[in-house]
């Protein structure tokens, strides 16, 4: 049966108008947002079978390339457009909501929670830079560069001239690890003298280093590293 077919209190988008969306599956949430199926599954069927490829987890979904979602049959360009902006914009919410909550940089938990929406999924690596003035308030969060599986390059010319730009009297690095391994290569920790030694010259301390893996991460203050 097609979703047409159902009972309207078991249509999604019914079901939302009467139930709230809380009251959805994630498939049932995409399949409003891809509008149909094939002939053979409904949208509901359709995004359950992809979720099932990801092992139902959102995270991965998002790293899907439009590519992958369109080697589904049912998904063309236009309905994997619409999978990654609903996923995409619910990945702004949260940043924004996670780092609406966060009033002070004063612990590595808290620079974590502030940078991993930005490359805790990210398959590739990227070096950003949190900058905070003198009540340890985040002013800005800047990507610096980005690289591939195994390692970006950092320019700490473009770190320190950012980190005048905004008057930042502190900041906090961070990276991404891909390969999930937390611990810091002999490059990591160069980087990280470097940073800091270049930094202490204009008065700008260098807080911490996170090193972040989905929703792991590794601190250079924590660990005596810094």
């Amino acid at each position: 049966f097609s979703i047409k077919q159902w009972d309207k209190a078991d249509r999604p988008r019914e079901k939302m108008i009467a139930q709230g969306s809380k009251a959805l599956s994630n498939a049932e949430l995409l399949a409003i947002i891809i509008g149909s199926g094939t002939n053979k599954e409904s949208a509901i069927q359709l995004m359950q079978k992809i979720l099932a490829s990801t092992e139902n987890d959102i995270t991965k979904l998002y790293q899907l390339s439009l590519d992958s979602l369109t080697q589904f049959k049912g998904i063309g360009f236009a309905k994997a457009v619409k999978i990654k902006a609903a996923l995409e914009l619910g990945k702004r919410f949260n940043q924004n909501d996670s780092v609406k909550k966060i009033k002070t940089l004063t612990s590595s938990k808290n620079a974590f929670d502030t940078i991993k929406i930005d490359i805790a999924d990210l398959t590739h690596e990227e070096f950003w830079v949190m900058y905070i003035n003198q009540a340890g308030h985040l002013l800005r969060k800047v990507c610096i560069s980005k690289g591939g599986i195994s390692k970006t390059v950092v320019d700490i010319k473009i770190i320190l001239k950012k980190a005048l730009e905004l008057n930042a009297t502190a900041m906090i690095v961070a990276h991404n690890h891909p390969s999930g391994n937390l611990t810091p290569s002999e490059l990591d920790i160069k980087v990280t003298q470097k940073i800091k030694e270049a930094s202490k010259n204009l008065d700008i301390s260098l807080l911490d280093h996170i090193i972040v893996s989905g929703e792991n991460y590794f601190s250079f203050l924590d660990e005596n590293k810094l």
